[in-house]
This record gives structure tokens, sequence and C-alpha cells, in this order.
């Protein structure tokens, strides 16, 4: 396996040689300059390479992948598919699937997304009426090869989308079981954020002397998104969300908690105030789940509260900031968070709460992202109850309180 970190020179569409209807689709779609992991991975898949692609969230990587096939795509049997595309989440389905249709090169180019939540007959509809691209999740994929309603056998390109995401929430058995049917002779292609042990043992296994093509350094960074935190009181974080939002006038924002019953507390909390509010999580039917993202990318939508569920694959340009209301159990968690903002090299901004209990959180986050996180305050807000004298007699509390020097919390009297 060949592995190089990219930094070529930024080059146009026009230098890629693409078959005038896609240079015509990217032109009407506003695509002007490739960026660095579409400007380093094209080239080589349209060789008919293999290719691991490795790019931070935000980079124009679905256009990477989706561009050499359609460019090489000369029409044949629409009963067919000739390429499929596997993503870890129904929400990245969805939205490979509108970028795909945004850029076809023909009407006759279609695109097919199959994932669970959806009525099995619709998906069934869409693939009788052709099918050149099929996008899912593994499971859904799965399901329909056992009941014959999709064939791979013309398949002759192949992507999986988020690899180490996959991967991680279990999804090799149904990798696997669809790699194999797949004709030998095909293109793989492999997109990932991180090169786990996992994912190189799948490429080992499912492609042919892969190229890696790394456009980030090894380590995690977020250098366009300013980073913030607060420190409060758990029962006091919703008195300062409504102060951030009146400062900060965010023009789109998602605010991200750690659990569902969480979400739909604050949705009910913020809904009086802010009318354009909505909550999105896994226990939501699929198509409320899609209407919701429909009107946030729309903008109808300015404040979405979200589970983890959201903070990959989902790419929407207009999000000016994130609030990270819980900090993220999974540090990694909070990378892919923040990394909703700052697309394709715009500015955006994060701030995270945090308890006077998860100094040890915080500074795992900077080791992570190997930064300090400045601190931030909402002049005239109380952040911590106040302190009670205790009456005499009784044993004095101890009060958490922010060692800034030290980047730890420590008890003080």
């Amino acid at each position: 396996m060949t592995t190089a970190l990219t930094t070529e020179p930024i080059i146009g569409f026009q230098d890629l040689k693409l078959i005038p209807p896609l240079r015509d689709a990217l032109k009407h779609a506003g695509y002007a300059i490739p960026s660095p992991i579409q400007a380093a991975l094209i080239p080589v898949a349209m060789t008919g390479r293999d290719v691991i692609g490795q790019a931070q969230t935000g980079t124009g990587k679905t256009a990477a992948f989706l561009i050499p096939f359609m460019n090489r795509w000369r029409g044949g049997d629409p009963s067919k598919p000739q390429a499929i595309i596997m993503t870890p989440t129904r929400e990245l389905a969805v939205q490979v699937a509108e970028e795909s249709d945004k850029l076809s090169p023909s009407k006759f180019f279609k695109t097919v997304p199959v994932y669970g939540g959806q009525r099995f007959g619709r998906q069934m509809d869409l693939l009788n009426q052709g099918c050149t691209l099929i996008v899912g999740t593994p499971g859904r994929v799965l399901d329909h090869l056992s009941r014959g309603t999709i064939s791979l056998d013309t398949v002759r390109y192949a992507v999986l989308d988020e690899a180490d995401r996959m991967l991680d929430i279990g999804f090799r058995p149904q990798i696997e079981k669809i790699m194999r049917r797949l004709p030998e002779n095909r293109q793989t292609l492999m997109m990932s954020a991180t090169l786990p042990a996992s994912v190189l043992r799948l490429s080992q296994r499912y492609m042919r002397d892969p190229e890696s093509i790394c456009t980030v350094s090894e380590v995690l960074t977020v250098d366009k998104i300013e980073q913030k935190y607060i420190t409060v009181d758990e029962e006091r974080k919703f008195d300062l969300l409504v102060k951030i939002l009146e400062r900060e006038k965010p023009r789109q924002c998602i605010i991200f908690v750690e659990r569902k019953r969480g979400a739909d507390k604050l949705y009910k909390l913020l809904k009086p105030h802010w009318p354009k509010v909505a909550a999105t999580h896994g226990d939501l039917a699929q198509s409320k789940r899609e209407k919701i993202m429909q009107f946030f990318r729309a903008g109808k939508i300015s404040f979405l509260i979200a589970t983890d569920v959201m903070s990959r694959g989902i790419d929407v340009s207009g999000i000016s900031h994130i609030i990270n209301y819980d900090l993220p159990n999974d540090l990694e968690s909070y990378v892919h968070r923040i990394g909703r903002t700052g697309r394709m090299g715009a500015d955006g901004k994060s701030i995270s709460f945090v308890t006077p209990e998860q100094g040890e959180e915080l500074t795992s986050i900077e080791t992570l992202i190997n930064r300090l996180i400045d601190r931030d305050h909402v002049e005239g807000f109380e952040a911590f109850a106040p302190r009670v004298k205790p009456e005499k007699g009784e044993p004095k509390k101890m009060q958490p309180v922010y060692g800034r020097s030290r980047r730890k919390y420590t008890n003080r009297i």
C-alpha cells in the first residue's frame, strides 16, 4: 500500500479532464476549486486504482469519490446498478444520494438510497424504475440482497464511506458479506477519518494494492474553529444556553446533548423562546428525522438539538455555531461534533458547557486536539449557585473551583 501525506497545490476542476456534462453539473452546483482531498484523490481514482482516502469532515470527500465514477459512466443497463456506496447512518446515505443527484451528469444517471426506517416497498419501486448507483446502510443493503431485490453482479465501483465509523458501530459482518458478493474486478475506494487496525485489515482483505491519500496531519486539528468553554453548574445550563444564544445570535446552530430524553426536554424548554428549534435523535421515526434535516438544510430551522447520531456525516454549510450542552462521553465525538461548523474552510465557533466535575474530560479533549481551549463567560451571569454559609457547628462544605493555571479541578474551602 502506497501512503503519502498530500500537500499538492490546488488545481481547478478544468484540469481534471472531466466530461463536459459533469463539468457543467459541477459549475451549476457552485464547485469552482477542488478541495485538497478532491484534488488529490480524483486523479488517482480516475485511473481505476483502489484508493484509501483519509480526510477530516467537511472537506468535500463525498464529491471526491462520486466524481471519478460519474466521469467514467457511459450509460448501460438501467435495471442493474453499476456502483454501490455504503454509509454508517441513514442521514449520511440521504446526504450522499442528494449530492449524487446534484452532480449527476445525465438525467439517466439514477441514484437510489436504501436504508432502514423507510418503507421497503418504496425502495423496491425506485430500484425497479432503474438504478445506476445504490447508496445505503449495510444492514438494509444486505436485507435487499437476501430478498433478491438487489443484484450486485454488474457493480464495478464500490465505496466504503466513514469506514472507521461503520466498524465502530458493529457493521463488519454485514460489510464483509456484501463485499464477498461484489465482482472481483471492481474498483474499491475506502474513506475514513482515521485508520485504525480494523480499517487496515478490511482494506487488506478487499482491496488490491490501494494507494493511501492523506490530507490531514497525524493529530486531529480543528484550527479554523474558534473554541471556548464555560464552567457552569448542571442545574444552570439552560439559563446559560439562553444567554449564549442571545449573545451570539447564531445563523444556524447545533446543540449537542448526550441523551435522547435530554434532547426532548431541552426542546420543550427552548420552543417558547425560539420557534425555529427542533430536536432529532434515534427514537424519532425516520420520516420525521428526514423532514427535520430537510428543514434544517433549507434554513427553516435555526437551532437543532441533537444526540451524537448527528455528529458525523451531516454536511450543512450554514452552521455557524456548535454548542456542547453536554460534553461527549467519547473524546473523538468532540472533534466530529464541532466539525459540523467551519465547513469547507469557513470559520465557525464552538462553545462547550463544562461542569465543575468535568475538569479531566476537558483536559483530555485538549490533549486530543493538541491545543488549549479558551475559557469564556457571560457578563453578569452567575454560573454557580451562591455559597451557603454553614450554620454554627456545621462542617464546612467543599466547593469545586476550576484551577485555571493547573488545568484541573481542585477542591477549596
